[in-house]
């Protein structure tokens, strides 16, 4: 069972690993669909735990961002932290419903965006001492 401190400690390399295979996994989808696609002459069938990953990634971000935000002394980089989520959930649920035709980069922008928030927390925004947090939000 992971402990609370150590959760906390660790959100934000969570939050940048999870949002870096999250846009690994964006880049790469393409190129197994046309790899599906030349091998087999009838649609692209999407397997269900290849879909299922999108969801994983959401959930996983959600608890970093939240750890993260919890432990940031910056509430800017806080805001900026939640943006990026908020416009990552956002693009991945379209993508999945398919409600607006948007440009691949929708979704690659905020998962960079989070791989640097959550790399510029980790270095600059750390809180020293339990009171420092507390006060900042």
């Amino acid at each position: 069972m992971i402990t609370k401190s150590l959760k906390e400690k660790n959100s934000d390399f969570i939050g940048a690993l999870s949002s870096g295979v999250c846009l690994i996994h964006c880049i790469v989808t393409p190129f197994i669909f046309l790899a599906q696609t030349s091998a087999a002459t009838h649609g692209t069938n999407v397997p269900i735990w290849w879909s299922a990953i999108d969801v994983l990634f959401i959930i996983i971000s959600f608890f970093a961002v939240y750890w993260s935000a919890k432990n940031s002394s910056k509430p800017l980089v806080v805001r900026a932290l939640w943006i990026s989520w908020v416009l990552l959930c956002a693009g991945i649920l379209n993508e999945k419903f398919e409600i607006l035709h948007l440009p691949e980069i929708s979704i690659y922008i905020p998962a960079i965006a989070l791989i640097i928030l959550h790399l510029y927390n980790k270095k600059y925004c750390q809180c020293k001492d339990e009171n420092c947090c507390a006060s900042t939000s």
